[in-house]
């Protein structure tokens, strides 16, 4: 088993996979990149900015210093912002040691190179590194699993070994993994589903029903179907927890931060100033650009994620880019 964890990252998501940790026993080392945030956590036992009114287990030790959170430990779990991870990810290499375990929680797709994670990861790991790397998606929002609700989620890796020892590491009696060879399948369903979600929360602030989610959130599955086809992932696994289950978790909860930017949108809010207002990252208003670029690249239809796009980046109105996906050709659903 592995005893002793670091955690990259202490957004609400990396703050609750260390406290799950730190609950089981595991000697866990969170590292943030506010030093102000470490001395908070230390004291108060709270991430108040990203996880507040939950409780720190007292095990849990907090960091500045990526060599202090990486040295020794035999799992290192990466959770920042995808637009950052490729910089905290070359800053930490240096101290990962040679056997330790590499995971990656972090959802989305890098803007400049249009890779998903585990690509970013295979071209700064070394080789015989990245045989031990794996990653960690799924159905969950933080603020449930840290107060201990039933949820289930998916370790991914190209070596099935690995992903039965993350398996293994994150599994409690309130926190389920399953495990899966497609690493690329599960990111992309981790990653699309943002930007789907925030459609759905357009369409929710434009005054639309069920019937209007329903079709966004089906024809959403679609698109990042096609486009991990044409990556090579599976089509079985957007099926899954990966693919389908987050994706409805994020079209419909409301602790979706991507939807509520949706809802903003479409109640005819500025992105700039929806943005200023929260500290969270939604991941989906940069994943929408890169997944446009990347799906102009690889000539993969996908209408509802050039629509965000068009919104997010040129100023569509949202009633506007609506008409225009209900009046596209007709075709076959299967198409």
């Amino acid at each position: 088993m592995l005893e002793h964890i670091g955690v990259i990252g202490a957004g609400s998501w990396g703050t609750t996979l260390a406290n799950l940790l730190a609950k089981k026993g595991k000697a866990v080392t969170l590292w943030a990149y506010e030093k102000e945030l470490v001395v908070e956590m230390a004291s108060s036992r709270v991430n108040h900015p990203f996880l507040p009114g939950i409780k720190l287990a007292p095990q849990l030790q907090f960091t500045n210093s990526l060599e202090e959170a990486v040295s020794g430990k035999g799992l290192v779990l990466f959770v920042p912002p995808s637009q950052v991870l490729r910089g905290v990810l070359k800053n930490a290499l240096p101290f990962l040691q040679d056997n330790a375990i590499i995971a990656c929680a972090s959802k989305g797709i890098e803007l400049d190179s249009l890779m998903t994670m585990s690509q970013v990861f295979a071209v700064i790991l070394p080789v015989e590194r990245y045989r031990s790397f794996g990653v960690l998606s799924g159905p969950s929002f933080a603020k449930e699993v840290a107060m201990e609700m039933p949820t289930a989620v998916v370790a991914a890796a190209a070596d099935l070994d690995i992903a039965r020892q993350v398996q293994q590491t994150f599994t409690t009696n309130y926190f389920r993994v399953y495990t899966n060879s497609d690493m690329v399948g599960v990111e992309l369903g981790g990653s699309i589903k943002n930007v789907i979600a925030i459609a759905a929360g357009i369409s929710d602030g434009l005054g639309f029903g069920y019937n209007t989610r329903a079709a966004l959130i089906t024809r959403g599955l679609a698109e990042m179907t096609r486009l991990g086809k044409a990556m090579g992932a599976e089509s079985t696994t957007f099926a899954g927890l990966a693919g389908m289950g987050d994706l409805v978790l994020t079209c419909t909860g409301d602790l979706s931060r991507n939807r509520s930017v949706g809802i903003k949108l479409g109640e005819g809010a500025l992105l700039k100033d929806i943005l200023a207002q929260s500290r969270m990252v939604a991941e989906g208003v940069k994943t929408a650009e890169s997944a446009y670029n990347l799906a102009t690249r690889l000539q993969v239809e996908m209408p509802i994620t050039e629509k965000v796009y068009q919104i997010l980046y040129e100023g569509k109105s949202p009633r506007a880019a609506v008409l225009e996906l209900m009046t596209r050709d007709l075709k076959a659903e299967s198409a």
